[in-house]
């Protein structure tokens, strides 16, 4: 903070201002005395209207230095300073004129009094001049103050909202224990806020005015946080709840499920040759152990709940999802296995014309609006054709390996849709540039 200079009043003498009470009117020279005095009271005025317009800048210069940090400021500071010292120097003159003439006496000699006059005038030109030039910074701090006093307006409100907040988070913090609901990491959160509040109390002037915006925001927003997951809590133990009974029954259901794979599993070594399912034999085993390990996971999930350590809960019963999910997958592929290998083995010409009309349309797209296809686009498109027929051929014996055929006109279709992919993003990508 700068250091301001001290009211000019204080620097006044109390003769400064002395009107001269009871005065003979007698003698040679009356009229020099009565000028010597008016300009002694125009003096003492002009000397009043300086250290009022000193004090109410001091007023905006405080003001702007609370708020603003930036280079203008801190140089409107300075230059108030050193008003302060020229105010200080004008001030002692007028001061000193004021004493070294006592318009009081009897024995004022003419001389006297229009030597009085003479220095009492050029003191008050001296303090006048001075305070057009007080006015004129003053009037160059308008942009600095309106910026600081917009500051300061929204200082009181962000304190206030940032205490009602508080206010709100307690009160919904008492409202979630009083429904037997513990929330002892959110009493905490609350608690570490305390200091925060202190702080705001002891206000700008201890801590500056960004600062306590600041402040005041981070406890608005800690505090809200906390107020929205107290208002919450009821709807999370419910949520998990009822995720822990979904996911039970899941985990039966999957179990029921695991149960028929191993009649799928005979059906395909029955029927189909080892390739087509030898990937699959460790479904059953891998099934039940890993529904084990999600009941596991739901007991120690239930315990967390019941203890209320929500974000324990919440991050096992994320666990279960994952390994069910897992699991199912592997259960589900079982079955569908057998599905597509009865499906192809019946009608393999269907999976051949549905790949073959995936080729033939690529094909036709790489060589619209061209003579000769891209050589980027036409070989990967070719090489297609060569892995189905490659997959084709590969359908001897009494128990083709079917699965085999499935993934490569599975890959062959992949393919094809990459080369579809990059032929319209390429003729997307030259209309637009056109």
């Amino acid at each position: 903070m700068v250091l301001l200079p001290l009211p000019l009043l204080v620097l006044a003498a109390p003769a400064a201002f002395a009107g001269g009470g009871t005065r003979r009117w007698f003698g040679r020279g009356e009229s020099q005395r009565a000028d010597a005095q008016a300009a002694k009271d125009a003096a003492a005025a002009a000397f009043y209207e300086l250290d009022t317009a000193q004090r109410d800048l001091r007023i905006s210069i405080e003001t702007i230095v609370a708020v603003d940090r930036s280079p203008a400021a801190r140089k409107a500071a300075a230059d108030y300073e050193a008003f302060g010292h020229r105010i200080d120097e004008v001030s002692q003159r007028y001061i000193a004129a004021v004493d070294a003439h006592d318009l009081d006496r009897d024995d004022l000699e003419a001389g006297a009094a229009a030597r009085a006059r003479a220095d009492l005038v050029k003191a008050k030109e001296e303090l006048e001049r001075v305070k057009a030039e007080l006015d004129r910074f003053g009037q160059g701090l308008g942009r600095l103050l309106r910026a600081a006093e917009t500051e300061l307006e929204r200082l009181a409100p962000a304190v206030e909202r940032a205490r009602q907040t508080l206010l709100a988070a307690s009160e919904a913090l008492d409202a979630v224990r009083a429904r037997g609901l513990k929330a002892d990491d959110l009493a905490a959160r609350l608690a570490a806020l305390g200091p925060e509040l202190t702080k705001l109390n002891q206000g700008a002037g201890q801590h500056g005015v960004q600062e306590t915006l600041r402040r005041a925001d981070d406890v608005l927003r800690k505090a809200e946080s906390v107020r929205a997951e107290a208002e919450r809590l009821p709807e999370k133990a419910a949520e998990i709840d009822k995720r822990l009974v979904s996911l039970r029954t899941r985990a039966q259901a999957i179990t029921t499920r695991a149960g028929q794979v191993d009649p799928v599993l005979s059906e395909l070594r029955r029927r189909y040759s080892v390739a087509c399912w030898q990937d699959l034999q460790h479904v059953p085993d891998e099934a039940a152990r890993t529904v084990q390990q999600a009941e596991a996971k739901l007991r120690e999930a239930q315990q967390a709940r019941d203890e209320q350590r929500w974000a324990d809960a919440t991050a096992l019963l994320a666990t279960v999802r994952a390994l069910l999910n897992t699991i199912d997958e592997a259960v589900s592929a079982a079955g569908d296995r057998l599905r597509r290998l009865d499906e192809v083995s019946f009608d393999q010409q269907k999976e051949i014309d549905r790949t073959r009309f995936a080729i033939r349309d690529a094909q036709r797209l790489a060589m619209a609006g061209r003579s000769t296809p891209d050589p980027r686009h036409a070989r990967p498109l070719d090489d297609a054709v060569a892995r189905l027929d490659r997959a084709v051929d590969g359908l001897v014996g009494r128990h083709p390996d079917w699965w085999h055929f499935l993934t490569e006109t599975e890959a062959v279709r992949e393919t094809v849709s990459r080369v579809v992919k990059a032929i319209r993003e390429e003729r997307g990508g030259a209309g637009s540039g056109g």
